[in-house]
């Protein structure tokens, strides 16, 4: 066969050092430097000739930095004749910007997936997608893998007494009623409007919350003011603890801090973002071992739909 290679951008190198372990393949080497403008400059220092070669990079903050990187490591690559380059991007950046929401605005995440197809990305795995239809933005294979996989199983451990589910607002209704569905609980939903962005005004439960152990479930914490405020909501209802499960943990802002409050008991997010900094109400899941995974697979052109499961 032809044999593969994994390289790492430098956004997220310890989950990309899990993803090496679970393969056994050590990470290929590249030079990542910037020049005293900011300018990218990329090395890649080992043969990839007929290679097929899967770039690891979250396009995490700095978010333009990192994409560059990814972009400029593709071209990179593409030019060094790899035979096929898959883009393992476990935080999809820009993703929140998927559509117009009003008027003279961009569509910056069809921009972006026009830039990773043009730099000549083959085929692109990602997890918890902030809007499912970008994979469309894409002529190329894109897996959109389920963090609900791994949420599921850490919640089934703990052993909850009375354990109910809950979407912090309308959109994430579809996300919220899977995992419930998958672990046989009932659902409550927040009707949450929004004023302004990264601002956010939790309004009302749709639900009974009463002595219950109340699971948040969304894909990306950001400045935490949504999930934040709905546990103080579910807390005010009688709910007897909040949790939140999120995927990707932007955590910008004064997202620790929000965090720290009484109302949100526990928050599990997976390894897709570094964490700036550690705190014992935080727990990290990590999900590399679903994209070593998706590597071996699409290396021996073997199916990945068990993992959407």
């Amino acid at each position: 066969m032809r044999g593969y290679k994994i390289f790492s951008g430098s956004a997220n190198e310890e989950f990309a050092k899990k993803i090496s372990k679970y393969l056994s393949l050590p990470l290929s080497n590249a030079g990542v430097k910037r020049f005293s403008d900011g300018e990218i400059s990329i090395q890649i220092d080992e043969s990839v000739r007929g290679k097929d070669v899967f770039i690891i990079q979250s396009t995490c903050a700095p978010t333009n930095d990192n994409l560059m990187e990814l972009l400029i490591m593709t071209d990179a690559l593409r030019r060094s004749s790899a035979s096929s380059i898959t883009a393992i991007i476990p935080y999809f950046g820009y993703a929140r910007q998927d559509r117009k929401a009003s008027p003279r605005v961009p569509i910056t995440a069809k921009l972006v997936a026009n830039l990773i197809e043009s730099a000549g990305v083959d085929r692109v795995a990602t997890i918890d997608l902030h809007a499912g239809q970008i994979q469309g933005f894409f002529d190329i294979p894109v897996d959109n893998l389920y963090g609900s996989i791994i949420f599921n199983e850490y919640i089934k451990n703990k052993n909850y007494k009375n354990p109910i589910i809950a979407s912090p607002d309308i959109g994430g209704i579809a996300r919220a009623r899977s995992v419930a569905k998958a672990l046989g609980l009932d659902i409550v939903i927040v009707d949450k409007r929004r004023e302004k962005a990264n601002e956010s005004e939790v309004m009302n439960v749709i639900g009974d919350v009463k002595d219950k152990e109340v699971i948040l479930v969304d894909d990306i914490i950001d400045t935490a003011g949504t999930i934040v405020k709905a546990a103080e909501v579910f807390k005010s209802k009688g709910a007897k603890s909040v949790i939140a499960c999120c995927t990707h943990p932007v955590l910008s802002g004064v997202a620790y801090e929000r965090i720290a409050k009484e109302a949100l008991d526990e928050l599990v997010v997976t390894d897709t973002i570094p964490l700036k900094q550690q705190m014992d109400k935080i727990q990290v899941l990590s999900v590399a071992p679903i994209f070593g995974e998706v590597i071996r697979r699409v290396y021996h052109n073997e199916s990945v739909n068990s993992l959407f499961v």
